[in-house]
């Protein structure tokens, strides 16, 4: 069954399937991974503590991968200093650079001259206009049930995609709401020709960095066991709900700013939970996905079984 679509063809992959950027966790097992099975695996920069660090993750990536891949720049949560961390995807001919939060032009700029595609996440249509004015190859649009950081409006991504589709000419992946090949034809049917997921690739056994904890709280999640931290500082994103995020929501309703929140929302409270499962001192990133992750396949298994119901879904409508 051919699976090609614009962006099959631009990332010189199998299927339109690219896991997300997740910070702390995306690093080589996992982009090798998704890459070996057809997908885009990505690596997280901005987790990374230095470009060396940056560069020696590229190398590991590809010994264990001949398959394209990507890099994420989570330049929302870090301001400057991404730079030097750009340079060695352009020195070292990235496939793919994809860009989280913040304005993607420096990094465009950057990467003038050379031929690695450029890919912007976004949660609104002038967002998605914007980035392809200053020359993305294509969008991912992520509706509010992502896991993560997510738009301001608060648009589902049934809605949402749509509406990007019909506002830029270039290629839009769907993101927010997806784990399985139900949720990738619903976004082919929506306009969108490829997909990102986050949440469901952390539920893998080559997401080594996640701890046991946080996989089994996944799998024992409903839809309703996540909440929206960071709201009232004009950053929301999404997490799963416990003891850590209640107290986040607390002092966002009687101190609602970032100085009250810091030690809160750091990246080492994240990694308190995500690491090492401490769920007093911490907290993980999650979507609503959560409530459809029943087990924890290797990613070839999951991207195997995607195609599979995809397939099905294919035949049944008669394609």
């Amino acid at each position: 069954m051919n699976w090609e679509t614009r962006v099959t063809r631009l990332l010189n992959i199998e299927y339109p399937i690219i896991q997300g950027g997740l910070a702390y966790l995306a690093y080589a097992d996992l982009a090798a991974a998704v890459s070996n099975a057809g997908g885009l695996g990505q690596i997280t920069a901005m987790s990374l503590p230095s470009p060396e660090a940056l560069r020696a993750e590229i190398e590991k990536v590809r010994m264990l991968t001949d398959k394209p891949f990507g890099v994420n720049f989570a330049i929302g949560q870090h301001g400057k200093g991404y730079e030097p961390m750009v340079e060695v995807a352009k020195e070292m001919n990235v496939p793919v650079v994809t860009m989280t939060g913040g304005n993607p032009a420096p990094i465009f700029d950057i990467l003038q001259g050379s031929d690695c595609k450029k890919m912007v996440l976004v949660a609104a249509r002038r967002q998605a206009q914007k980035a392809e004015q200053l020359g993305a190859d294509a969008v991912m649009v992520v509706g509010q049930e992502g896991g993560g950081h997510l738009g301001r409006d608060d648009i589902g991504t049934m809605v949402l995609v749509p509406q990007v589709v019909d506002s830029v000419s270039i290629p839009v992946l769907a993101s927010g709401g997806i784990g399985d090949g139900r949720g990738w034809m619903a976004a082919h049917a929506l306009g969108a020709e490829g997909i990102e997921m986050g949440t469901r690739f952390i539920a893998t056994k080559e997401c080594i960095h996640a701890s046991e904890a946080y996989k089994e709280a996944l799998l024992a999640s409903t839809e309703n066991d996540t909440t929206v931290i960071k709201r009232s500082i004009g950053a929301p994103a999404r997490a799963l709900r416990n003891d850590f995020t209640d107290q986040i929501l607390a002092i966002e309703k009687e101190t609602p700013t970032y100085e009250a929140l810091k030690d809160y929302i750091s990246g080492k409270a994240n990694k308190r939970y995500i690491y090492d499962g401490d769920a007093s001192g911490g907290y993980g990133w999650a979507g609503q996905v959560t409530g459809m992750i029943s087990d924890v396949p290797t990613v070839a298994e999951l991207i195997e079984r995607m195609v599979v119901q995809a397939k099905e879904i294919r035949l049944k409508w008669g394609q």
